[in-house]
């Protein structure tokens, strides 16, 4: 009886100790998923800068009359050409918009390594974050420019 109940704790223990480390790992796993966070400073088309934290590209997209799936992106969805691209907020330094055409939103990007491109906005959205005045959105096709830290 004695050596079923030694085994019934090791057993417990055991089981204990796996939970447990399955529970750290999934910790360490979400944390790691995190994405990484911009800071950028917003131009309006009016020349008022707004600081905005954790910037995101947002965009809704219609999926039926009374339904609409929200897209926060954290990279700029254009277009040069019949290339698309998806820039990642990491990789830019500026962006600044130029005259809008029949295309759309035509964006002057320039990278953190000094490369320019001229783009178009794939589809209409806005840059959202928080300001120290609370949630903050910049429409793109009100906008001058971002500069993102």
């Amino acid at each position: 009886m004695r050596h079923s109940q030694s085994s019934a704790r090791r057993l417990w223990a055991l089981l204990l100790v796996l939970s447990f480390l399955v529970v750290s790992a999934g910790a360490a796993s979400a944390q790691a998923k995190t994405e990484k966070t911009f800071t950028a400073v917003v131009t309006d088309a009016q020349g008022v800068d707004t600081e905005i934290r954790n910037l995101i590209f947002y965009w809704e997209e219609k999926v039926s009359e009374t339904a609409f799936v929200p897209h926060e992106l954290r990279h700029l969805p254009v277009k040069r050409g019949s290339t698309t691209n998806n820039i990642p907020f990491d990789k830019v330094k500026q962006v600044e918009t130029k005259l809008a055409g029949s295309e759309g939103i035509t964006m002057l990007v320039t990278l953190a390594n000094g490369k320019t491109g001229e783009f178009v906005l794939t589809m209409p959205g806005s840059f959202r974050g928080e300001s120290d005045f609370g949630q903050a959105e910049v429409p793109a096709k009100s906008l001058a420019k971002v500069v993102i830290k």
